[in-house]
Order: structure tokens, then C-alpha cells, then sequence
């Protein structure tokens, strides 16, 4: 099959995903989801697998923190990491803020991601972003 794929994680579904989500420990748990979707992948002859953890799908926000933390780890699935943090309820509820007053803290999350080896950020303020990367950029 030809294209490229995004798998993301969600735990349920999206009418239930934020009823107390439980994880024996969220960064292996995900590991082991992602090592299992892109075996399907490869069976069915997909080669461009792209992995979306799925940030705020089914994780409260300390499990969401738990595994941004642990987010190098993603590596040993040899896939792009694409990462979606941009103004969510895990920035502006720790900051007891806004969706729209969110994007320091988008920005803080978007450079620790980039620093820990995320390879795409899914954005809502591209200017930013791309300012994040720039200044990322310039350190290698």
C-alpha cells in the first residue's frame, strides 16, 4: 500500500475516553500498543508509519506528563513521532488558564517534545512553532 500512515492512541472511545483512563505504567503500555499497530502495518504492507501518542485521548494530565517525560523512549519503535500538544487542557489546566492564553506553555512543551525526539508537531500557531524549531535548530 502506498501513502503514508498515522496511528494515534486513544484509550476507549470518544464519548468515554476521560472516565478515570488506568495505566500500570502509560509509557511501556504505549509502547507495546505502538509495537503491535506497526506489525499490523508492516503485515499489511505498510511502510510509512507515522505514531501519535495521543496526547490528552484517554490519559489524565499527570499520565499525559508522565509520558512526554518519557517520550525518548518512542524511539525504539523506528517511526516518525508526530506530537500534538498545542493548547491543551494539559497546558492551561496546570497553568489554571485558557485554551487561548496557552501558548507559552504550548511552546515550553513543543520545545522539551523536540529536544526528547518528537519528529512532527501538529500545530495551531505555525509562527510560533516554526520560531520553536528555529531557535531548536540552532543548538545542533
Amino acid at each position: 500500500m502506498n501513502g503514508v500512515y498515522v496511528a494515534m492512541h486513544m484509550l476507549g472511545t470518544p464519548e468515554n475516553m476521560q472516565d478515570a483512563p488506568k495505566y500500570k505504567n502509560i509509557t511501556e503500555e504505549l509502547l507495546l500498543y505502538f509495537s503491535k499497530i506497526k506489525q499490523k502495518a508492516f503485515d499489511a504492507g505498510i511502510t510509512d508509519l507515522i505514531i501519535d501518542p495521543g496526547f490528552g485521548f484517554g490519559k489524565t494530565i499527570e499520565q499525559n506528563y508522565e509520558f512526554l517525560n518519557n517520550l525518548e523512549m518512542f524511539h525504539r519503535l523506528d517511526c516518525p513521532l508526530l506530537i500534538g500538544l498545542s493548547r491543551k487542557s494539559l497546558i492551561y489546566k496546570v497553568l489554571e488558564s485558557n485554551p487561548s492564553s496557552a501558548l507559552n506553555g504550548t511552546t515550553a512543551l513543543h520545545a522539551l517534545s523536540l529536544y526528547k525526539g518528537a519528529n512532527i508537531l501538529r500545530v495551531h500557531d505555525v509562527k510560533e512553532a516554526k520560531e520553536c524549531i528555529t531557535l531548536l535548530n540552532m543548538l545542533q
